[in-house]
């Protein structure tokens, strides 16, 4: 039963992503918001929404290491597994903002947690709402930014032309599928646990993370498979940075995280950090500005030398 409510966890987590993502995408190209938002505010919240709901239901639960180990997992496969294969399946250009905004500000982030978690083994409240506040800030720069260059050729015709009933009824179908997808993870995914002799938190930074990273997943492919690179990368970028600040800081916000597994810091952020870090020489290494096939091919290695060590202990 637990393997079968993780599978339904799994599948209900991919058909509510992709339902919310199409409702949000469709809505801001109706409100003529640039690609490059949407890609790092919109499509990267509704992808992080799976993140936003198992860590929530997580921490609610008693079960604070599927919390943070969610997001740490998940942060590390958008990265390794998902921008590794978006790459292999086609190159991604890096853009001038990359290197002044995107990079910075997701390992800053990254960093912030780092220390957050470090200096007294938990988040509480004001952490988080450091952190969510931070994001706050962030998106409002961004769209205050860009807003003046949104562009109408930019707009999907397909998704433009939506009826707003439509949008409504994918939005409702999307929140009831995380919902219960979230919630049927979690319970599968600590039954396993259990029965497997592993932690909580090797599951979670393993399988529910790469559970949860689908709907990115997804979105990358599909925008890389139509050459749309812009918002395949800001995507992937977004994610991180609303996986910190909204994932996070909303569930400490509303509980405090406990560490309950020490392997957390001790290893699992550690990587998280080399992985954020790493996107920086890939992108300036021959060939530049472009995360081509080779490079993704060395992002999904490292991502499965992360997955065997994990399990490893």
């Amino acid at each position: 039963m637990s393997i079968a409510y993780l599978i339904l966890g799994f599948v209900l987590l991919v058909v509510g992503g992709e339902f919310l993502v199409r409702s949000s995408v469709a809505l801001s190209f109706k409100l003529n918001i640039s690609k490059f938002v949407i890609g790092m505010t919109v499509v990267s919240f509704a992808t992080s929404a799976p993140e936003l709901l198992v860590s929530l239901q997580a921490a609610l639960n008693g079960s604070p290491a599927i919390a943070i180990n969610n997001v740490v997992g998940s942060n590390i496969a958008n990265i390794g597994l998902v921008l590794g294969i978006t790459a292999v399946v086609g190159s991604i250009s890096v853009g001038k903002s990359f290197y002044k905004v995107n990079w910075p500000i997701m390992m800053l982030f990254s960093i912030a947690l780092y220390y957050f978690l470090y200096n007294d083994s938990q988040l509480v409240a004001w952490e988080g709402a450091v952190l969510f506040g931070a994001l706050l800030i962030f998106i409002f720069s961004l769209i205050k930014n860009e807003k003046n260059t949104a562009n109408v050729e930019d707009v999907d015709d397909k998704l433009a032309i939506v009826s707003n009933f439509k949008i409504i009824v994918w939005l409702l179908i999307g929140a009831f599928a995380l919902y219960f997808g979230s919630e049927w993870l979690v319970t599968g995914a600590t039954d396993i646990a259990r029965k497997l002799g592993v932690t909580e938190a090797v599951i979670a930074v393993t399988m529910i993370a790469i559970g949860t990273s689908v709907p990115e997943l997804a979105a990358s492919v599909i925008a890389a498979a139509k050459k749309e690179k812009a918002i395949s990368l800001g995507n992937l970028i977004g994610s991180n940075i609303f996986n910190i600040g909204s994932v996070l800081g909303l569930t400490s916000i509303i509980k405090t995280i406990p560490i309950t597994d020490a392997s957390i810091l001790s290893r699992d952020i550690f990587w998280m950090l080399l992985f954020a870090a790493v996107i920086l020489p890939l992108a300036l290494l021959p060939k530049r500005h472009e995360i081509n096939k080779v490079k993704g091919f060395l992002l999904v290695l490292g991502y499965g030398i992360f997955i065997v060590m994990a399990f490893a202990g």
